[in-house]
């Protein structure tokens, strides 16, 4: 829970000041709104994910099962680059957060005052060193850090919720502020709604918690397909922090707005993306409001290594899967690199300004919470649970709602997270071309059948001869091998085994190769399934090699434009395959005279 605590707890520290920005003195109403969204939107949700999504894919997964082929590949591809938009608003903002609380402090504002961002550039390559270093070892600090943070937080919202207990004005003059603001309670209520969307990156946490779900300790009877205990354990962890959470944020938010005053919420003021921490120097001292802003620095600071751990997770588990990243995005230190990069040039966009960047955090946090609670929504009615689809549904419109209101009025988290999309589209469709000559096979399977066939060919070398799949007869097959032996001169005593591969999926990269055969007639036929065709045929081959000559393959030219064949190759796993398995097997085999052969005839 503290691993997920450094993302989601640590909003502490600018949340009251956003809320306070956005709602003014209905502050504390626009967020019940947002803990009531938490507790019976988001919530019930994620407890959903938990339970469908175990294994740390988070929501994604259950999209991805949705879906198939391409579509389903092309909106994981999207979402991946809301999740980056997501967590590199949260590196940059919560570091730029931090380094307010850095320059903001009595004793250092001498030193760092107008600092903001070389001090905000210096934390963020500081996070980059330790992930280059490694971070494995120093993220059981983050159980040190919430404990710490979360007292002292308690520390300061009880010494609020005192002083106002004992400033008998404070309340009256809240609400006779409201009265000039709302007539009625109905108007009250339908601000605190419209409001609502500018603090939804205090719902940021619940894609981080079932993220680290592998962690998780379960029963001792779990399997990897049935966890759960984990899966109840899971529940237990994003119950309690959103519980705990939902506390913090309204406590927190009714004493900054009660003993605030507005005018230090705004740009320049010394509450501004600090509120708590202002209180805590203003009425606990210097020396506690420096312990607290020190705690505060070191969370945030550790929020950013959350989201740089859940990037280095989301990218190795999807993009190379699909054939869609190069081979140097399977390290964690290029990676991190490119990510500090990225962060780099965020941070100078927005000047390191926290209520800037608040808009692209929450459209990367809600899409995220929006693609979950459609892909809930669909799991429910595609198990018959229409009651409960239908609720999740109904949270579905709230999210989408919420999402559409925070893209209208910040349009540059929209902007960013499509500069991502755009990114990760434009790289992914490069390496998967770049990629398409590899072998692109996990491995080769025969059944029996299959290996029944190949073994009653003992004379070497095996020749297969390829074959479009099909229900074809002994007479086609018949027409076929005269074909093929007039193409290559064979003689009427070599005998050959005719292979047929259908495709899939074909926007799967790698892919078990299943191989079968049956007898038509006289004649042996290995059927294959694969991703591609070329890259199923050489694997097949490869798989094929014995220590004698290597096997032969006979095939035909296609009378296709070169641009078609090359585009239903890259779409279809088809494409013109000679050229194609030949190249594949040059890649694959440096050795010639290992190298399996590729016949082709007009």
């Amino acid at each position: 829970m503290c691993l997920t605590g450094v993302d989601y707890f640590s909003t502490l520290g600018y949340q009251p000041g956003i809320a306070a920005l956005a709602a003014g003195a209905l502050s504390p109403f626009a967020t019940l709104v947002l803990v009531l969204v938490t507790l019976f939107g988001a919530l019930p949700m994620y407890r959903r994910v938990a339970e469908e999504s175990p294994h740390g894919d988070g929501s994604i997964s259950m999209l991805e099962r949705l879906l198939s082929f391409w579509p389903g590949k092309f909106l994981v591809l999207a979402l991946i680059g809301f999740v980056a938009t997501g967590f590199v608003i949260t590196i940059t903002l919560s570091a730029a957060d931090a380094a307010a609380h850095l320059t903001e402090n009595p004793l250092l504002k001498s030193v760092l005052g107008g600092a903001q961002v070389p001090v905000t550039l210096c934390l963020l390559a500081l996070l980059g060193a330790v992930f280059l270093k490694g971070f494995n070892e120093a993220i059981g600090i983050a159980v040190v850090l919430v404990i710490v943070y979360l007292a002292l937080s308690g520390v300061v919202v009880a010494d609020g919720l005192w002083l106002v207990a004992h400033r008998p004005q404070v309340f009256p003059d809240w609400i006779a502020t409201l009265r000039q603001g709302y007539a009625s309670p109905l108007s009250l209520i339908g601000g605190a709604l419209l409001v609502f969307p500018r603090l939804a990156l205090g719902l940021s946490g619940f894609e981080t918690g079932v993220v680290v779900m592998p962690l998780i300790k379960g029963d001792e009877g779990d399997t990897e397909t049935k966890p759960a205990g984990r899966i109840r354990n899971g529940k237990k962890l994003l119950t309690t922090a959103a519980l705990i959470m939902s506390v913090f944020l309204l406590t927190s938010s009714l004493v900054t707005t009660l003993l605030i005053p507005a005018a230090d919420f705004q740009a320049g003021g010394p509450a501004n993306g600090r509120a708590l921490a202002y209180l805590a120097h203003r009425h606990l001292g210097e020396t506690f409001g420096t312990f607290y802003d020190l705690s505060t620095i070191l969370i945030l600071w550790f929020a950013g290594a959350s989201a740089m751990a859940g990037l280095l997770n989301i990218v190795p588990r999807y993009l190379p899967r699909y054939g869609m990243a190069p081979d140097w995005t399977r390290a964690n230190r290029p990676l991190v690199l490119v990510f500090v990069g990225i962060s780099i040039l965020v941070t100078l966009a927005f000047r390191a300004n926290v209520d800037a960047q608040a808009g692209a955090y929450a459209t990367g946090v809600l899409a995220l919470m929006t693609s979950a609670a459609v892909a809930v929504t669909l799991s429910a009615f595609r198990h018959q649970q229409r009651p409960l689809g239908y609720a999740f549904g109904f949270i579905s419109l709230i999210f989408i709602y919420t999402i559409s209101v925070t893209v209208i009025g910040n349009p540059e988290g929209l902007f960013i997270a499509l500069l991502f999309i755009a990114a990760v589209l434009a790289i992914s469709l490069y390496s998967r071309v770049q990629r398409s000559f590899e072998l692109r096979v996990s491995s080769v399977v025969f059944d029996e059948s299959a290996m029944k066939l190949i073994k009653s060919f003992p004379i070497r070398p095996l020749r297969l001869v390829a074959h479009r799949p099909g229900p074809f007869t002994q007479a086609e097959y018949q027409k076929k091998e005269l074909r093929t032996r007039q193409m290559a001169h064979l003689p009427d005593d070599a005998p050959f085994v005719f292979l047929e591969v259908e495709v899939d999926d074909a926007s799967d990269f790698s892919d078990v190769v299943e191989v079968s055969a049956v007898m038509v007639g006289p004649y042996g036929i290995l059927k294959a399934r694969g991703s591609s065709v070329p890259n199923t045929i050489a694997a097949l081959m490869l798989h094929l090699r014995g220590k004698g000559a290597p096997p032969q393959v006979y095939m035909r030219w296609s009378e296709d434009s070169p641009l078609h064949l090359a585009l239903k190759f890259l779409i279809e796993g088809e494409g013109d395959v000679p050229p194609l398995t030949h190249e594949i097997l040059r890649r694959a085999e440096k050795d010639r005279d290992r190298r399996p052969i590729v016949h082709v005839g007009g």
